[in-house]
Formats: structure tokens, C-alpha cells, sequence
């Protein structure tokens, strides 16, 4: 059994390589339903060297299958929102010390510590549902802020509002993390002009508005809250990781989580850097479920190695992840 803590201790690709083939081969022997996969792949151990020969499981697997590599007894199921009458995926969690983990180590690498942040979380679609990863996520980080202004707002505008101004006014350290649609509602009613906040959104309109590309949807963030740059968050119910962005839609992953693209027309070849293809992440702490997961997102590597989310398969479902229609 592969040590948790060597998952985030990773210093060099040769340490990623390293582990992520360990977990390849401890995914194949316990996880049935990823073997059967590599099987009629023709993949297993004896023929996997690099993560180019690795083989991603199609994302859907969730909503039909028990996705697990282990048979202890599941701490949480975290499940997708799903539009009405869809299918949601189901991500059985048996250690949420791994989860807990990881989003705390990559929080304080991109962030530094969530003590020091009032955090302040617009999230109504999210909180109107059970078993949402990303509840459970920035609930601990509210807690972890200890700061008696940090806290959840549903459909109150006017009190996060005054409570926002107040704030940065106040010289506060803050992070407002919502969801898109009610963002927009939020920069619809009052201009803002803030000093001392990150605006991140997580995306998605949840039907509640049209689909809008990244762009114009950050530059009306911008111009409504007064800032150069809105950040984002791209995680997922199936993945225990998430990556962010800074501003202009580039993202960076912990050291324990790696994106790749596919070819969108042939899913077991890669693309060259640059061009658009579907997306292949590496998760590592999902060692207990499958680290390795092809994704109904679009994105891109550029030359310089950055990461572009840039939205979803046409003919994906609508779901709770960071994304836009093209």
C-alpha cells in the first residue's frame, strides 16, 4: 500500500512518474471495474512505463459504476449536481484525511494560509443540494479562517454587499468565492470598487443564466467588483484536487495533480502544445478511487507550459464544474 504522505511530498516529475505508476499498478490490482477498462485496452503493469501508456477512464464511469480501489467502508459520497432528470456522478470517498489534505496543502501553496483571509462564499446552488465536494471544501476553509466575518450567504446580496465594503474599506484580507450566475447578480446590483479582494469563481450557471466564454464573463466581474483579475477554481466531484488561475484563464496544478490533452477525435493519442484537445488529469489523491480520469472538459498547454480550461464537449451534460461553452 502506497504511503499517503509520499502523494504530497512530491519534489520533481521523477517523483510524479515514479508514484503515479505506483498507483497505476495498485489501481489495476484493486479497483475492477478501471482493470477491466486497461484490460480491454490491452494495458497492465507489464506494459505501462510512462504516462503517455497510461490509460485515462471516461469520466462517466461515475454515474454508472462504484468507482473504488479499496473496500473500506465509505466516510463520504460526494455526488454532481446534475441538471433535472440527468444521471450524477457518485465519488465514494473512503479517507477524507486525503481530501482534507490535499485541498489544505494546495490552498496554502497558491494562497498562502486561510487564517489570514476573511473568506466569504456565494455558493446558492451548491448549498441547496447535499454532497457537494466543494461545500465540504470551503466549509473548512471558513472554519480554518477563524475570522467571525468568514461564512456562507445564499440568496442575501444586499447584507454580503454591505459586508464586503465594510471589509475591504477595513483593510481585511478577503476571498469572495462564488458561483458565476450569482456573481453577476451580485455585480448587477452595486458597482464595487475593491482594494483588498480576490473575486474566484468556480463557474457554472446552473440554468440560472446563458452559458458566457471566460472572457466575458471575467471582464463584467472586473469592471462590477473593480479589480485587474479574477481567479478560478477547477475541480470536480470525481478528483480530490483542484487547480487555479490568477487571472486570464491560466491555471496551475499542485504538484500532486497533472493535466494532459487529448487528441478529441482519436481519445488514446495525445496533442501537440497549443492545440485544443479534451482533458486527461492526473490526480494522485484519488489513489483510493482512479487517479487517472478523461474528462468531457476542453483545454489546451501552451508552449510556455501553462494551462487554458476552455470548456466542455458539445455534447457533454451541463455540470457542476468550472466551465463555459465555447
Amino acid at each position: 500500500m502506497i504511503q499517503h504522505s509520499k502523494i504530497f511530498d512530491i519534489q520533481s516529475k521523477a517523483d510524479f512518474l515514479k508514484i503515479s505508476l505506483e498507483i497505476f499498478q495498485y489501481q489495476y490490482q484493486n479497483n475492477h471495474v478501471y482493470q477491466h477498462f486497461c484490460k480491454l485496452l490491452h494495458k497492465s503493469p507489464d506494459n505501462v512505463r510512462s504516462l503517455a501508456d497510461i490509460p485515462f477512464l471516461p469520466i462517466q464511469f461515475f454515474k454508472s459504476h462504484q468507482i473504488l480501489s479499496d473496500n473500506k467502508p465509505a466516510e463520504i459520497t460526494f455526488t454532481s449536481s446534475g441538471t433535472t432528470g440527468s444521471t450524477t456522478s457518485k465519488h465514494i470517498v473512503t479517507n477524507l484525511e486525503i481530501y482534507e489534505d490535499s485541498f489544505n496543502k494546495a490552498f496554502q501553496k497558491f494562497y498562502g494560509s486561510a487564517e489570514d483571509l476573511t473568506i466569504l462564499a456565494l455558493l446558492p446552488s451548491y448549498l441547496e443540494r447535499e454532497g457537494s465536494s466543494l461545500i465540504y471544501m470551503v466549509e473548512h476553509l471558513i472554519k480554518k479562517s477563524n475570522q467571525s466575518e468568514s461564512g456562507f450567504y445564499l440568496d442575501n446580496l444586499d447584507t454580503l454587499k454591505n459586508k464586503l465594503i465594510q471589509l475591504d474599506k477595513d483593510g481585511k484580507k478577503i476571498l469572495l468565492i462564488g458561483v458565476s450566475f450569482a456573481l453577476l447578480d451580485l455585480v448587477e446590483n452595486h458597482q464595487f470598487q475593491l482594494e483588498n479582494t480576490i473575486i474566484m469563481e468556480t463557474g457554472g450557471m446552473k440554468g440560472r443564466r446563458k452559458e458566457m466564454i471566460r472572457e466575458e464573463l471575467h471582464s463584467i466581474l472586473s469592471k462590477g467588483f473593480g479589480v485587474s483579475a479574477i481567479h478560478s477554481e477547477y475541480g470536480m466531484t470525481e478528483l480530490l484536487s483542484q487547480a487555479y488561475s490568477k487571472g486570464n484563464g491560466v491555471f496551475d496544478c499542485p504538484p500532486w495533480m497533472k493535466i494532459l490533452i487529448r487528441d478529441p477525435e482519436d481519445a488514446f493519442s495525445p496533442v501537440k502544445k497549443g492545440k485544443t484537445g479534451g482533458i486527461n488529469v492526473i490526480d494522485l489523491a484519488n489513489i483510493n478511487s482512479c487517479s487517472f480520469i478523461a474528462t468531457q472538459d476542453l483545454g489546451k498547454i501552451n508552449k510556455n507550459d501553462t494551462i487554458e480550461i476552455l470548456g466542455r464537449f458539445d455534447n457533454s451534460d451541463i455540470r457542476g464544474c468550472n466551465l463555459m461553452v465555447l
